[in-house]
């Protein structure tokens, strides 16, 4: 696949520093859900996970070391070159997940070998909620999938944004330009 070059917004969306993919580029990703991709911000070398925004294009968060390394704030449009990464990597398990998990070992085991980026899957479905209770049901049920040999989650639209810090209804709330 060809690298995708384009210039993209950053914005301020409450405490967080995020990119938009024009439209146009997030076309040429190889999918309408979360896209593993390795490229340049003005220059600088990354990989990150495009989150989908839930309106047909894409959107990462700029973190303080790549803020800095790339000389990236709120307001700017910068020059972004970006392909699908070749593997996914491990994601983050996050600790009431990694202590179920822990607790299971037929779930467990299932977990070892499916995908990382299947195990982003699981993760996204279960962190996209601000509920405790509802997370709480949803580890259970992934473990119990898990079991039962799924090895993604169901029922699951792919599409949406799953980060509840900054989406509604699984669109991505509208950042606000820094002046």
């Amino acid at each position: 696949m060809p690298t995708i070059r384009c210039k993209a917004a950053v914005f301020a969306l409450d405490s967080w520093t995020i990119l938009t993919l024009p439209k146009s580029a997030s076309a040429k990703l190889p999918s309408r859900g979360m896209a593993m991709v390795t490229g340049t911000i003005n220059g600088f070398c990354f990989q990150a996970p495009l989150e989908p925004d839930g309106k047909g294009s894409h959107w990462f968060m700029v973190d303080q070391a790549m803020s800095d390394a790339a000389g990236v704030v709120a307001g700017n449009t910068v020059a972004l070159a970006i392909e699908p990464a070749a593997e996914w990597p491990e994601p983050q398990m996050p600790l009431d997940l990694k202590n179920a998990l822990a607790a299971d070992p037929q779930a467990r085991s299932v977990w070892s070998d499916i995908t990382p980026a299947a195990r982003w899957d699981w993760i996204r479905w279960i962190r996209s909620t601000n509920q405790p209770e509802t997370r709480r049901r949803r580890i259970e049920v992934a473990c119990s999938k898990l079991r039962s040999g799924n090895r993604r989650p169901c029922c699951f639209n792919r599409n949406l944004c799953t980060e509840p810090s900054v989406s509604k209804n699984g669109v991505l709330r509208e950042p606000r330009p820094t002046t």
